[in-house]
């Protein structure tokens, strides 16, 4: 069991939803006394958690100097699944299936807000590399708020295999490149897929784009070049839910 430090108010209301029975330990700061604070206390206790009072220099060291809000709590991280959960996972999907993989993401805010996209697009799983590439860490759940135990995580030895092996099973894989031919809004999003997101600074490694089905680009009109994976996904998930929503025509 791995246990780790999470701090704020968010990220105590986010884990007393979603994985009420991995919090352990709390301490909170005897000094304050506003009700959003001390509703979270009730709750810990409801759970059998009498969260410990201390003074706020404690908590800044438990926090190791972040803004913990005056709550730090110890909580059991989520583990990545491994490949052949996905395998499980492909087999048993209902309806149109939609991952997300991310190639060799390393920036543990950027994979948190990719999992809380995930989450709100209905992602059925994301998918991440298990070399180069940030894994599950208290960063990474502090920023998805709640998204890291309700969005599968499948890392993955090999990603061109995976790639092959999603595709062998009727998933169409569409990568973003800066130089596709077509943009994200000109192609039917409306099918088995997985969207394939290069990582910070690099776009898709060379096997990774050869595996894809089609490459598509998001429209810049300004002057920076591209934007920021995270964002990226964003529109991208976006799109393919408002496609399976019917919620207007692609433009052509």
């Amino acid at each position: 069991m791995k246990l780790t430090k999470l701090f704020g108010l968010h990220a105590v209301a986010a884990a007393l939803e979603y994985s009420p029975q991995k919090i352990g330990k709390a301490w909170v700061d005897s000094q304050r006394q506003d009700k959003r604070l001390q509703d979270l206390i009730s709750n810990l206790q409801a759970l059998a958690i009498e969260p410990e009072k201390t003074d706020r220099k404690k908590l800044d060291r438990l926090a190791d100097g972040g803004n913990h809000q005056g709550i730090v709590f110890e909580v059991e991280l989520p583990s990545a699944l491994p490949e052949s959960a996905l395998k499980d996972a492909v087999e048993f999907i209902s309806g149109k299936a939609l991952f997300l993989v991310l190639d060799n993401v390393q920036d543990p805010h950027n994979l948190g807000a990719c999992l809380r996209t995930a989450d709100a697009t209905g992602v059925h799983g994301i998918i991440i590399t298990k070399d180069n590439a940030t894994g599950i860490t208290p960063t990474v759940c502090k920023v998805a708020s709640g998204a890291a135990e309700t969005v599968p995580v499948y890392q993955v030895t090999n990603l061109a295999r995976t790639l092959r092996w999603l595709k062998d099973h009727g998933i169409w894989l569409v990568g973003t490149a800066g130089e596709a031919q077509q943009s994200l809004y000109q192609v039917d999003l409306d099918l088995p897929l997985a969207v394939v997101i290069g990582a910070e600074g690099k776009g898709l490694r060379r096997l990774t784009r050869d595996a894809c089905d089609f490459l598509v680009r998001l429209p810049m009109l300004g002057q920076v070049e591209s934007l920021n994976l995270s964002v990226a996904t964003g529109v991208f998930l976006y799109e393919v839910l408002r496609q399976r929503q019917g919620l207007g025509n692609v433009s052509r």
